[in-house]
């Protein structure tokens, strides 16, 4: 049963459009909260998912925003508001992943990592400082290459370790009101991205790493979120949870 239009909580999901954020999108519906499911540029995915959810009987509002680009994250924002009346929670998905070594890594790949990965999260965690109702939740997105620290994958761990240490800091910042702030930081994921030009070799050994001997489903990643999103996560602060089956 969802609750009655007046105390339901907000919820923005950046790059919920596909993959893990349309996951934890549906679940926080599923939970009882009104969603902005955010899109970068691909409205007709974004505006399915945000119909689906409002004929499930709940609310949904697909906006679109760059998160790299701050004006864009304040328009976010403020359409949320405009719509639900306040934002209780954000979750920072969106991000982008390419990989080379360092060596080979060119100006413009280095660059959109940073800009979307790293700015595009503090862009909204700023905003959410100024505007997040208090006894909110902010849930980032990390990765578990930030542990695993795998060649190729310098730059992108780079801008996820920079946001796990945001993380931690943003959390001491919001003293005083009640907000936690945590990541979530996934293993091998079965989403498009992961599937991706990857031969089925590849895929299948990325499956067997972890002890419990499969891939991630968006679902286990977006559980991992509600739990912090909710009730039950109330004292889990300034924290890290990495939710890859125990890879590392």
């Amino acid at each position: 049963m969802h609750h009655a239009h007046a105390n339901r909580k907000v919820a923005i999901v950046t790059g919920s459009s596909r993959g893990i954020g349309a996951a934890v999108a549906q679940r926080l519906a599923d939970d009882g909260f009104a969603v902005v499911v955010n899109y970068a540029g691909n409205a007709e995915p974004a505006q399915a998912l945000a119909r689906r959810i409002t004929e499930e009987g709940g609310q949904a509002l697909a906006v679109q925003a760059d998160v790299s680009d701050p004006a864009a994250v304040r328009a976010m924002f403020d359409a949320a508001e405009q719509a639900f009346g306040g934002i209780d929670v954000l979750v920072n998905n969106a991000g982008v992943m390419a990989l080379a070594t360092i060596a080979e890594t060119d100006d413009a790949t280095f660059d959109r990592q940073i800009a979307i990965n790293l700015k595009g999260t503090f862009n909204t965690l700023r905003e959410a400082g100024k505007r997040l109702r208090d006894g909110g939740r902010i849930i980032n997105f990390s990765s578990s290459v930030v542990g695993m620290r795998q060649p190729t994958y310098g730059v992108y761990a780079g801008t996820k370790a920079a946001v796990e240490a945001m993380t931690s800091i943003f959390a001491k910042e919001l003293r005083g009101r009640n907000i936690t702030v945590n990541a979530v930081a996934p293993g091998p994921t079965a989403t498009d991205l992961f599937f991706n030009g990857k031969p089925q070799e590849v895929i299948d050994r990325l499956a067997k790493l972890a002890p419990l001997e499969r891939l991630g489903q968006p679902a286990d990643i977006a559980a991992a979120v509600a739990f912090l999103a909710a009730a039950d996560g109330a004292w889990i602060n300034g924290q890290t949870l990495r939710a890859n089956g125990g890879i590392v």
